[in-house]
């Protein structure tokens, strides 16, 4: 076994632990901002057209794609339900279901990293055979993946625009002197 393998071998558990600490620490409490819930619900949808758009020709491509993207938005309006909302103010908080989050995007990352090592193992072929970009991007389990992320991100993000518009300022909390 060469030292770059076991060198691998000994990163990739690391890798996953950041990758986890750092999807758990942004799924926490955080400040409910309209702009950013417009700019995911516009941007995620424009995402998964042009996905779709790009691959036409493939068929399976294309229903894997619709397939996660239908999955995520179940997800994701799953997700509302366990997400906790709190007004203080006129400020807003939300603070994401932990389980939903993370297992969409630890999905998201598990692709990638298993294309890194895709690309790790072929290079140490004699005669590699790689995969090009648009055969990796259409292919069912990233089509999956990328509709999934995609349609949780959107389905999210439009419910937590309906939350906003369906709330009342509350009045600022006053102080005891």
């Amino acid at each position: 076994m060469e030292m770059t393998t076991i060198a691998l071998l000994v990163l990739i558990p690391l890798l996953v632990w950041r990758i986890y600490s750092r999807i758990k620490s942004m799924l926490k409490r955080q400040e409910s901002l309209v702009w950013r819930h417009w700019l995911s619900a516009v941007a995620f949808p424009v995402l998964l057209a042009w996905l779709a758009l790009s691959m036409l020709d493939n068929v399976l491509g294309l229903s894997c794609l619709a397939a996660g993207a239908l999955g995520g938005a179940w997800l994701g309006v799953f997700g509302l339900k366990g997400t906790r909302f709190e007004t203080i103010g006129k400020r807003y908080f939300f603070t994401p279901n932990l389980r939903i989050g993370i297992t969409v995007f630890m999905l998201f990352a598990a692709r990638m990293l298993y294309r890194g090592l895709e690309l790790y193992m072929i290079s140490r072929v004699e005669t590699p055979n790689l995969m090009s970009q648009t055969e990796f991007v259409q292919s069912p389990a990233t089509t999956v993946v990328l509709g999934l992320v995609a349609g949780y991100c959107a389905a999210f993000s439009i419910g937590m625009i309906r939350w906003r518009r369906a709330q009342q300022p509350l009045p600022e909390p006053k102080e005891l002197n």
